[in-house]
């Protein structure tokens, strides 16, 4: 039996911040959720299960929130999962409710992901000890600013590479309402003269600490064709990973990510994805993972993913725009950002991205990735139906 086309019809996010002290966990979720069925013109009673995730537990110091989530999401009495994949897990979240529609176990699946972040501190929950280390690390930025001092010296990406992105990111965010981050009074020296954090990752060049959430909508052929707007479909999607730490493991450019890019492009027949992409939403917590990744994903050749940027190629007037919406630079409730990716490609190939839309998008890339750089998930939208 061939799997079941799976299309993308609702969409929800909340506008994010650092702090929503207006409502609890379950009021912010249900936000995103009934934003999301509004958006697909259903009601509870149309969802058939409901898919959740979020990042550890210890980020807010609540164990297994989904227990008490059930009602506000309107899972009673429904099937409910919950996905963990570290920082990646809104992109795996978003892939197994796609399974679940595509294999027929489920017709039509809320998927949803979360983080209030104002209710911990992820800064130091990310602090953990490591045996047989001196204890270093302050936060992610500790972890992975060796990886960016490792790539420039690979490459021989000047040091300004950074800031360039920081200062596109920021600006793209400008245009989306919900992004967390709105500096109308950004400029490109105002980002490179902010206090150095972890060499070379400067203040300016680090996500913020997000309250937010973000919900899809994923149904069959038959529910598509009820759809009130046009549906993003689902060409392609793949989950990788691998170890922390091993012998000849390549932070820079992790095999994980190489093999899970590759999974999704075969799936969506996909040959030359600097040409066939219109637009690419990248899990960029820290702005020179965008040449790294550029180059991890296949856009651009070993060593020359830092040009694209230096160019304007990732620039949204750019023939590759990369995170259009802000992305995580802009945005960041750790649960929710990689579904954040997965819904603004879909947002971007149904047109309904707003001034953050990229003209005549027709498939866009979402990417998420977490732990060390461990954990890949991502998926491939079009806004024409997938063939064969």
């Amino acid at each position: 039996m061939s799997e079941e086309p799976v299309a993308v019809v609702g969409i929800g996010q909340t506008k994010h911040v650092s702090a929503r002290r207006d409502v609890s966990l379950a009021g912010l979720v249900r936000e995103a959720a009934v934003r999301a069925l509004e958006d697909a013109g259903l009601t509870w009673a149309d969802i058939d299960a409901v898919v959740i995730g979020k990042a550890p537990d210890f980020f807010e110091g609540l164990m297994m929130p989904e227990l008490y989530l059930a009602d506000a999401l309107g899972a009673v009495g429904k099937p409910m999962l919950r996905v963990h994949t570290a920082g990646s897990v809104g992109g795996s979240t978003a892939l197994v409710a796609a399974n679940l529609v595509s294999a027929r176990v489920h017709r039509t699946v809320l998927t949803l992901a979360f983080e209030k972040q104002s209710e911990s501190n992820a800064m130091w929950g990310l602090s953990l000890p490591i045996p047989f280390q001196q204890p270093l690390l302050a936060g992610a930025g500790g972890f992975f600013a060796p990886h960016v001092r490792a790539y420039m010296r690979r490459t021989g990406a000047p040091d300004t590479i950074g800031s360039l992105v920081a200062y596109k990111d920021r600006r793209n965010a400008l245009r989306n309402p919900y992004a967390h981050i709105q500096d109308p009074d950004i400029t490109l020296e105002k980002v490179q003269s902010a206090p150095m954090l972890w060499d070379p990752i400067r203040y300016s060049e680090t996500c913020p600490s997000s309250d937010g959430a973000c919900a899809m909508i994923l149904t069959d052929r038959a529910g598509a064709d009820r759809s009130p707007h046009p549906p993003a479909w689902v060409h392609g999607g793949a989950m990788r990973s691998e170890p922390i730490l091993f012998a000849g493991k390549d932070f820079v450019s992790p095999r994980a990510g190489k093999d899970c890019a590759a999974d999704v492009y075969r799936q969506a027949g996909i040959s030359d994805p600097r040409r066939e992409i219109d637009a690419v939403e990248m899990y960029v917590p820290f702005s020179w993972y965008e040449p790294m990744w550029l180059e991890n994903l296949g856009f651009a050749e070993e060593g020359e993913g830092w040009k694209l940027t230096e160019s304007g190629v990732t620039g949204l007037d750019g023939d590759l725009p990369v995170n259009p919406s802000g992305g995580v630079l802009s945005t960041n409730p750790i649960g929710a950002s990689g579904m954040i990716r997965f819904a603004e490609a879909a947002l971007q190939v149904r047109g309904q991205a707003g001034e953050h839309q990229v003209a005549g998008a027709r498939k866009a890339l979402g990417h998420a990735y977490g732990g060390g750089a461990q954990f890949f998930s991502m998926w491939l939208v079009g806004a024409e139906p997938p063939t064969g």
